[in-house]
């Protein structure tokens, strides 16, 4: 019986008050937003629960083709918000809580994101498990259960300072522990064959380290569905709690040896890796999570099949980038060494089974270790490696003759490293690339080798969004609006949104569509005011960007334009500027020096700018810290211009972008990424396009023609943001502190060439593009009209439409009603 369709506003209403009785000791008029959180979110839990049970004892019977998603984070954000969104249940729950004096925006807010991932990685990830529960498709997503996230960022003195992000530290409401399916994964060691009966080697481990992998299960709802899919998120516990004898005898750093190694698996998202423990650490967490959930993928398998000839047809491990690729040779080493096929059946079984999803064409994302720590971390996963990049290598000459440089550019071993990309191709029955541009650079580019002999594994899935977050959630106004105007259906199916494309010059719904659209610019104002102390125009162009600081992604670019404007105004205080609000927010790797500069940048130039009373506010710089996803809700709906200004022929897909989009802002961009296909939805009128296409760059490179200092000597605006990087215009008493952002630029810095991301050669672009925007700002009627066809055309961007086609064309599933 489904508990939603049978309680009455009143029995809502007694369970979260019995429930605040229960867990605080307190009457909810007492309570804190925290306690009310905590009591709600259990009353939610158990319309969960009930759903979660029947979902997979449906899948116990009817025994379906599951997909399990392998990643490194999984982005998901709030549970409580989504998941009353996903039930239907939002105007109950807000109707009791306000009956009962209860604010909830305050009670969504008491919740702590949850430190699972980074970027559009994890968000990717959370995106699809959101899409597979609406769709009603068998699926798991796998990962690690960290206790400190990435980081909690500080911005201190304008630089990033990074803190533990005990997201843990309140309890964990959502989460299941599952003891019963605990599993040992193990470490070092030693390899030894023993042969058997009948003649064949079987390979044992030996003096190894092991911990115990914990599964704690969280719930995936689909909307309006009764389907409840599993995060499934490993974590790491001690095999032995304590060697006692080791203590007593006074070695008392190896009485706790298990329980630090268990500790550091699971505490930390990609640990710096600057340094060998760093990489060792890395290393071990990816063959943690994978090897325990193949593990238990296999021993579940074995209870309903003996014959492992099957495991395709019920099994699919999509691997979320190259974290995972590991899963390749760990499914191998359990066919051969637990469950004793030989090497062929084994290879045809892998290779049917295991798919891989690139996410970039950075080559360090690509990622490659060294064969001494690998093969000293993981001895029986690099023999299996290695044998089969031997035979990989044998096809390879049987192809190509002796030809040293084809083998040396296409092993799966070569050059002292293990390339991990190369093993997910090669072990994959699918290989694919999430935005069309990206596709075709992998096929011709940078995977060209591996396409020429595998065509058929190369498909394009291009990216997604789910609309229930980061529409119907993040954006309430819009969302009633929409619906309201054209009915609920664009929840399942975003193209619906289509219909709003005739309401594109209706006036009435212009003045609707931007009367929603300031009012969350004001909220933010409001926001900024209370957090940052600073005042901003919620009149002014709100132009926002945020995601993960790297390069590639130009930052710099942006702060440099800021710059130049604040320059143009100084010399000319009435120059005909549209008020703009530059919004930044960015997490920079640990160790990535250079990326925390830009950050140190963009602060000081904020702090000349919002402070300089000449400018008569129509400038202002902002840096909002600690970028994560309950921010980037709040910040999404209130942009007018949403920044996509990679370096063409970097960026994969990205995902922000149709985020905005969805959202009403327009897009200033390169042709890099999903950029080309929102461009082909939404049309050249309604987004501003610039700078290099990725065939110009890939050229640039090829060539190694181009001359940044010709850049600065012929444009003279460019000179003086250049010059200002290094005479303390903006770091007084301090003029070199951007000095290495300068030699990065004009003459190349620590190994990389001079302006490596075409910062300075898309200068002149992007600042052309940036007038078209300030032009076409002033044309309210034609702004609003532009706004309004960009969420009318982002249908094709939702996640439901890229799981229908992984669903169909690579994993092969069907989908599962639970009744």
């Amino acid at each position: 019986m489904d508990i939603l369709e049978n309680m009455s506003k009143q029995e809502l209403k007694d369970r979260i008050t019995d429930n605040v009785k229960t867990l605080s000791r307190k009457k909810i008029q007492s309570a804190s937003p925290t306690e009310i959180y905590e009591a709600l979110a259990f009353t939610i839990r158990d319309v969960v629960t009930d759903k979660w049970i029947a979902t997979h004892e449906a899948y116990d019977e009817q025994n379906p083709k599951t997909v399990y998603y392998l990643s490194m984070e999984f982005l998901m954000g709030r549970f409580l918000g989504n998941t009353i969104i996903n039930l239907c249940m939002s105007p109950q729950v807000k109707e009791v809580l306000e009956e009962l004096g209860v604010d909830y925006n305050l009670i969504e807010d008491a919740e702590r994101d949850p430190g699972l991932g980074n970027g559009g990685l994890g968000r990717l990830a959370a995106c699809f498990l959101d899409s597979l529960s609406t769709l009603e498709m068998p699926a798991y997503g796998c990962g690690i259960r960290y206790h400190y996230g990435i980081f909690s960022q500080k911005i201190e003195n304008g630089e990033q300072v990074e803190y533990s992000d005990n997201w843990l530290e309140d309890g964990d409401i959502w989460g299941v522990k599952r003891p019963e399916y605990a599993v040992e994964v193990k470490f070092g060691g030693t390899v030894a064959p023993m042969k058997q009966i009948d003649g064949s080697l079987r390979y044992y481990h030996q003096n190894y380290q092991s911990v115990m992998a914990i599964p704690y299960d969280y719930p995936v709802i689909g909307f309006n569905t009764n389907t409840v899919n599993t995060l499934r998120l490993w974590d790491a516990n001690p095999k032995n709690q304590f060697d006692l004898a080791s203590f007593n005898q006074g070695n008392y750093s190896k009485a706790v040896e298990e329980e630090n190694l268990a500790r550091t698996l699971s505490e930390v998202l990609y640990p710096a890796d600057d340094h060998v423990s760093g990489k060792e650490l890395r290393l071990k967490q990816q063959y943690f999570f994978i090897s325990a959930t193949l593990q238990r993928v296999l021993t579940r398998f074995r209870e309903k099949h003996k014959d492992f000839k099957k495991l395709p047809e019920k099994v699919v491990f999509q691997l979320n980038d190259t974290h995972p690729s590991m899963a390749v040779a760990e499914l191998m080493r359990i066919l051969l060494d637990e469950y004793g096929l030989d090497w062929d059946a084994a290879w045809d079984i892998t290779r049917r089974t295991c798919a891989y999803t690139n996410h970039t064409i950075m080559s360090e994302a690509l990622e490659k270790w060294p064969v001494e720590i690998f093969s000293r971390l993981l001895p029986r996963i690099y023999m299996i490696t290695d044998e089969i990049n031997r035979r990989f290598c044998i096809a390879l000459k049987e192809r190509y003759g002796n030809d040293a440089e084809k083998l040396r550019k296409m092993a799966i071993i070569a050059d002292g490293q293990v390339r991990m990309a190369h093993l997910a191709i090669v072990g994959s029955f699918s290989v694919n690339g999430v935005a069309a541009l990206h596709t075709e650079i992998l096929k011709n580019q940078e995977l060209k080798d591996f396409y020429d002999i595998y065509p058929e594994k190369f498909n394009n899935k291009t990216n997604g969004i789910t609309q229930r977050r980061w529409l119907a959630l993040c954006n309430p106004g819009l969302a009633s609006l929409i619906s309201n105007t054209i009915g609920q259906g664009w929840l399942k199916n975003l193209d619906e949104l289509q219909k709003l494309k005739p309401l594109a010059d209706d006036r009435a719904f212009q003045e609707k569509f931007m009367g929603v659209k300031r009012e969350n610019k004001v909220k933010m104002s409001n926001l900024i005011r209370s957090t940052m102390g600073v005042s901003v125009d919620p009149d002014s162009i709100f132009d926002i960007q945020v995601k993960r600081l790297h390069e590639y992604k130009r930052q710099l670019l942006n702060i440099l334009n800021v710059m130049d404007l604040y320059n143009q105004l100084r010399l000319n205080p009435n120059l005909d500027v549209t008020p703009r609000t530059f919004i930044f927010g960015a997490k920079a790797a640990a160790s990535y020096r250079r990326a925390k500069l830009i950050i140190k940048l963009i602060n000081s130039v904020g702090d000349v700018v919002n402070n300089d009373k000449a400018l008569g506010g129509k400038l202002k710089v902002l840096f909002m810290e600690n970028y994560r996803v309950s921010l980037a809700e709040k910040l999404i709906p209130s942009a007018d211009l949403s920044e996509q200004i990679s370096t063409a022929s970097k960026e994969a897909s990205g995902t922000g972008n149709m985020k905005f989009m969805l959202n009403g802002a327009l897009t200033i961009g390169t042709l890099d990424g999903a950029n080309v296909e929102i461009l082909e939805e939404v049309g050249k009128d309604n987004i501003f396009i610039f700078g290099l296409t990725s065939d110009q760059v890939i050229k640039l490179y090829q060539t190694n023609e181009y001359q940044p200092w010709d850049v600065c000597n012929m444009n003279s605006n460019v000179n003086m943001v250049m010059t200002q990087l290094i005479n303390g215009t903006f770091s007084p008493g301090k003029p070199d502190q951007f000095r290495e952002l300068y030699d990065a630029l004009l003459n190349g810095y620590g190994g990389s060439r001079a302006d490596e991301y075409f910062i300075l050669k898309d200068f002149e672009s992007y600042s052309d593009a940036q007038a078209r925007v300030n032009k076409a700002f002033k044309d309210k009627k034609c702004w609003a009209k532009s706004a309004i066809l960009n969420t009318a055309s982002s249908g094709k961007f939702s996640s439901d439409r890229t799981i229908k086609e992984y669903s169909g064309e690579i994993w092969k599933l069907n989908p599962v009603h639970i009744g």
